[in-house]
């Protein structure tokens, strides 16, 4: 069993983060699911892959159930939890780094329902065929194709479209909090699309904007405005997150 914890904890992990949005929640998955796999008959475990991430997959769908519960009595807009890379195990989290979303997709994820959720990471992140898909889920072929392609559309993702790891957005997010840090007015307007959409989380602990703020010249008077604030109260650095930016 430490041999197959070792060999898919980073699969597991990947998948669980991007099912239901938060560290803790795919943490506990993970951990749960190797639980109740050290209990499993070996003869079960012919193929470990396909059988630890269906198990994930199935206690994500069920976490996602309740969860979508809470959210739904939740004042204001629901932001995933963003993913920092740890120091402890790079080469795991370059195996996670990996197969990411970019943060943007994760808030875009949301407008799906759990099943097309689940559908759409496996195959768009993970590469998973649509066999594969169908019979972690118990669905057919043709059903799992319906439901990704259902997926796309609320995303607003054409079927001509690559999805993009969270890796080739990089340079494009260095180069906006490098001009916000400079205070390169001229610059952060320039990376911003005209209808842009500025969303903020509080978590339910902190103060944030109920709703959106639109049109880029609001946005990033609002972003300047955040970070003149921030240098005021902490004279050592700041990590700006808990925000997302939409088109």
């Amino acid at each position: 069993m430490e041999e197959l914890y070792g060999q898919y904890r980073a699969l597991l992990f990947t998948l669980a983060y991007q099912l239901t949005g938060s560290i803790a929640d795919a943490e506990d998955a993970v951990q749960d699911v190797f639980v109740k796999a050290y209990r499993v008959h070996p003869e079960r475990l012919e193929e470990p892959k396909a059988y630890l991430c269906k198990m994930v997959t199935n206690h994500c769908l069920n976490l996602q159930k309740s969860a979508r519960k809470k959210r739904e009595t939740y004042v204001g807009p629901w932001l995933p939890e963003p993913f920092r890379t740890p120091e402890t195990d790079p080469l795991e989290m370059t195996v996670i780094r990996r197969d990411l979303l970019t943060y943007a997709m994760l808030v875009l994820l949301e407008r799906l329902t759990p099943t097309e959720r689940t559908v759409f990471v496996l195959r768009e992140t993970l590469g998973f065929d649509y066999l594969e898909i169908a019979e972690l889920l118990g669905k057919q072929e043709a059903n799992c194709r319906k439901l990704l392609s259902r997926a796309r559309s609320k995303m607003g993702i054409s079927e001509e479209e690559t999805v993009a790891a969270e890796a080739v957005e990089l340079e494009w997010v260095n180069r906006f909090l490098a001009s916000l840090e400079q205070g390169n007015v001229e610059h952060v307007m320039s990376l911003l699309s005209e209808d842009v959409k500025f969303v903020a989380y509080g978590g339910g602990k902190a103060k944030a904007f109920r709703h959106p703020v639109q049109t880029r010249e609001h946005v990033a008077r609002v972003l300047f405005d955040g970070i003149q604030s921030l240098r005021r109260r902490f004279s050592g650095g700041f990590l700006l997150r808990g925000c997302s930016f939409e088109q």
